[in-house]
């Protein structure tokens, strides 16, 4: 999408604090950590969000699932633990509309979040 805020950052037109990236995602520090430890995990390809999803997405899905948990070994938050978030839509608390998961730790997570 040409407005895209993490698509420019995909296409590397936005720099970022790039702690992944293979084919498919990129893994990057968040500008307003809300945690001590605290990276966006994006999709290359612009979704805006859960419901954009289809069953053609399944393996990519699985893709960003296996990957979250070594992107946070690498970021020395799995052995202690660390949340995962994906907000969606305007009333879920989506501010860039391009699907993204958060992975937050580096402190202990309070319940519920908000």
């Amino acid at each position: 999408m040409q407005d895209c805020l993490f698509c420019k950052i995909a296409a590397q037109k936005i720099p970022a604090k790039i702690v992944y990236q293979d084919e498919q995602i990129l893994a990057f520090h968040d500008i307003n950590p809300a945690a001590p430890v605290h990276v966006l995990v994006i999709l290359k390809r612009h979704v805006a969000d859960l419901t954009e999803l289809s069953s053609g997405d399944e393996s990519l899905v699985g893709h960003i699932m296996l990957k979250l948990p070594l992107i946070a070994e690498q970021l020395g938050i799995a052995q202690d633990g660390f949340r995962v978030v994906i907000n969606t839509k305007d009333n879920g608390g989506q501010t860039v509309h391009h699907l993204h998961y958060h992975i937050l730790g580096g402190r202990f997570m309070q319940w519920p979040p908000g």
